[in-house]
Order: structure tokens, then C-alpha cells, then sequence
């Protein structure tokens, strides 16, 4: 009985190690770990990459160094000093703090890490001639890498598309690099900052001449690469100009996996459904609204969201109990009182009569005392008036005339 022959075994293919400008062992801590976690890093491009050792080709954690703002030395916790095993790497968003083995190991990481960052090699730190020479090659490697790729600025939208997202997300950056609007094939810088509080946002040309891009501005400047774009304005801004990054690590809308009932192949669903609006208010029935005559319309009230200075001029004038008691000297017609303005709904407050004014006990204040039901007129009163003081003239005169009389006669009597 012939024996079916199995087929021979074959080696299984090696992982291929990914191509790094610089690797070795780093401890992380990153802001929500208790404790450092040793990995197997390398650095490519402006990523570093981890991975649980150095014989995996698949990393487990990536950090983006594209958001970078500084590194700095510090001491371990509970020690004030330094003995050159601990770093600190500040990204826009969070801090990692990395322990490593030696002095020698950080000032490598510290070196490469602003190589491809700056794109230059950092001469202030301890290295030896052999180290700069990696970190040299390790930046045309990158140099070139660049020029045949985007930056993560560089979006496809319009000038005015450009705008709005560097006012929306002010905090993902202020530089963006975009498609030049001419249809020449260069591109366009667009910057957005505030100045005192005033939103300020200029539009710069970059030319593309051959390999090289020529930023257009007073004294023109050639870059290799987009990249070398970016790094010429934050390096010429003193790092006030950062390069926008939309952060785009979360859904904004809620999906799930449905099979189609047709084919029974899996699809994608996102309903708007899943993420329903704030509820509005119901809307109340409009209120009856009682119509008002003319004469007796109120003005509109003022809009409460608003200052507005409201006049007093209309206000009615003020009662005054002696207010419309005539000279004696010269005849004055008085005026005809103006009536104040009442609402329509509320029911008019009966007249009172008026109460007799203080500090008159002549007859004047008694005749202008009289009730509410009288109309007095301004011809009648002016003629009792007139009457009434010829009276008290004529009694004066009278009495004058008897007291000379009298003193007449006693002078003749003593003589």
C-alpha cells in the first residue's frame, strides 16, 4: 500500500526588521502609567515606534513627533539629582518621560530625536565624532524622505475653507499649507493669529520651480522640500507659527456592522438617528391679543438686550395745588389741564374734589374752592376777582377817609 508522500516543510519567513535611523532599549512612562514599561524603540521619520522586543516587526505603540515643542533633562522622582538616565519628551498634547541605561544612550536619543525634528544635527550635545556622523546621515535619509512626501499640514482646500478651519480649531495649529488658487501648480501658506484679540490672517506664495520650492516674499527663500516650507516659517517666527493638525483620533458620528439582507454581506451603518439633537422647546399658542384704541396705546417696551435711553419728556406734568391761581396784577387765561393717559383694560378712578388749599382765609381761597362738578371758567372768575378787590379798595378808602375825619375834629376839639 503506497504512502501518500506529505509535502515538504518549508522555513517560515523571518520578519523583516523595519529600517530605523536609530533603535535600542527605552523605558516609558507615559501620563497614565504608574510605573516605566520597557520596550524595544525605533525612531523612522517623525514617528517612534515601540515594540515588545527587538525581534517583532509589528509595534505596539506609536508616538507622533510631528506635535513636538521640547526635550529636557530631569531627575527620577524623590531624587534632586541628576544621574543622565531620565529625559523628558513635551508634545502639544502630552509629556513621556523616558529612563534609559546610560548617559551615552539619552544624549543618542536626544540627538537623533532634534535631527529629524529641526532637520539639523544638534552640536550641543555630549557626542562623539562617530555619533554626529550618524545623526548626518540619519538627516539626509530624512531630507529625502520629505521631499516625496506631504507634510501633515498640507490639506486640500480653498482659501476661504482654509480659513475656517484655522478659526474652528485654533488649537490644532495656526499654519496650514494648501493648494495655490492660480492653477500654477505651487502652493499657499495661510497663518492665522491674534493680536490683540483681533484675528489676524495673511496668505503667502510658495513658487515651484523644478525640484525646489521658493517661498515669494521680499527676499525669496529656496526650500528642498514642503517640509523645509514649514520649518522656515516656525523657525523664522521663533516658533510662534504651528503647524496645523487636526486631530482625528475620534469618531464624531456612531456606526456599527449590519448585515445586508440581500446579499448577506456586512456594511457599514451610521445612522443620524443614533445621535439625536438637543429637544426643542414646544411652542406655546399665541396669546389673545386685545385691540387698543389709538389715543390710548401705550409705546413698545424697550428690547432688553439692548441699552437704550429711555426719555423722560413724556412723562405728564406734575399737579401743584397753587398752580393755576392768577396774578393779581395782570389777568392770565389759564390753561386747560392735560389729561393722563390711562390703559384700556383697568376702569377709570372716580374725580375726587379737590381739598381747600392751606394758608387762604380770604374769600379768594374760598371761592376757588369750590366743587368738582362746577367747570370753573376763566371769564367768571377773572370778573369776581375784579369785583372783589374794587370792594376791599373801596372799604379801605372808606375807612382812610373816616379816620382823617375823625383826627379832623379831634385837633379842632384840643384847639
Amino acid at each position: 500500500m503506497a504512502l501518500a508522500l506529505s509535502p515538504p516543510r518549508l522555513p517560515k519567513p523571518k520578519s523583516i526588521q523595519p529600517s530605523h535611523y536609530y533603535e535600542s532599549f527605552l523605558e516609558k512612562k507615559g501620563p497614565r502609567d504608574r510605573d516605566y514599561k520597557k520596550f524595544w524603540a525605533g525612531l523612522q521619520g517623525l514617528t517612534l515606534y515601540f515594540y515588545n522586543s527587538n525581534r517583532d516587526s509589528q509595534y505596539v505603540e506609536k508616538l507622533d513627533l510631528g506635535v513636538f515643542v521640547k526635550l529636557r533633562d530631569e531627575a527620577p522622582w524623590g531624587s534632586s539629582q541628576d544621574p543622565g538616565t531620565h529625559f523628558c519628551l513635551v508634545l502639544r498634547n502630552q509629556e513621556i518621560k523616558f529612563k534609559v541605561e546610560s548617559l551615552e544612550s539619552r544624549e543618542m536619543w536626544k540627538g537623533f530625536i532634534m535631527t529629524v525634528v529641526e532637520l539639523r544635527v544638534p552640536f550641543n550635545l555630549t557626542l562623539l565624532p562617530g555619533h554626529l556622523y550618524m545623526m548626518t546621515e540619519a538627516l539626509a535619509k530624512e531630507e529625502a524622505r520629505r521631499a516625496l512626501e506631504m507634510p501633515s499640514c498640507f490639506l486640500q482646500v480653498s482659501r476661504l475653507e482654509a480659513q475656517l478651519l484655522l478659526e474652528r480649531y485654533p488649537e490644532c495649529g495656526n499654519l496650514l499649507l494648501r493648494p495655490s488658487g492660480d492653477g500654477s501648480g505651487g502652493v499657499s501658506v495661510t497663518t492665522r493669529q491674534a493680536l490683540n484679540g483681533t484675528p489676524v490672517v495673511r496668505h503667502y506664495k510658495v513658487k515651484c520651480e523644478g525640484p525646489k520650492y521658493v517661498i515669494d516674499v521680499e527676499q525669496p527663500f529656496s526650500c528642498a522640500s514642503l517640509d523645509a516650507v514649514v520649518n522656515y516659517f516656525v523657525s523664522h517666527t521663533n516658533k510662534a507659527l504651528v503647524p496645523f493638525l487636526l486631530d482625528e483620533d475620534y469618531e464624531k458620528v456612531i456606526g456599527y456592522v449590519e448585515a445586508d439582507k440581500e446579499n448577506g454581506e456586512s456594511v457599514w451603518v451610521a445612522p443620524s438617528a443614533l445621535c439625536p439633537g438637543p429637544a426643542l422647546p414646544k411652542q406655546l399658542p399665541p396669546a389673545s391679543i386685545t385691540p387698543v384704541s389709538s389715543h390710548n396705546k401705550l409705546p413698545p417696551l424697550p428690547n432688553q438686550d439692548e441699552n437704550y435711553v429711555i426719555p423722560i419728556g413724556d412723562d405728564p406734568a406734575a399737579n401743584y395745588v397753587n398752580g393755576d391761581v392768577p396774578s393779581p396784577s395782570r389777568p392770565v387765561v389759564q390753561k386747560p389741564r392735560k389729561l393722563a393717559k390711562f390703559q384700556a383694560k383697568p376702569p377709570k378712578t372716580p374725580v375726587m374734589p379737590k381739598p381747600e388749599p392751606k394758608g387762604l382765609n380770604s374769600v379768594l381761597a374760598r371761592k376757588l374752592a369750590v366743587s368738582s362738578a362746577q367747570v370753573f371758567s376763566p371769564t367768571t372768575g377773572l370778573a369776581d376777582v375784579t369785583a372783589e378787590l374794587e370792594e376791599k379798595l373801596q372799604r379801605r378808602r372808606a375807612l382812610e377817609h373816616a379816620a382823617a375825619r375823625t383826627g379832623d375834629q379831634q385837633a379842632n376839639l384840643q384847639a
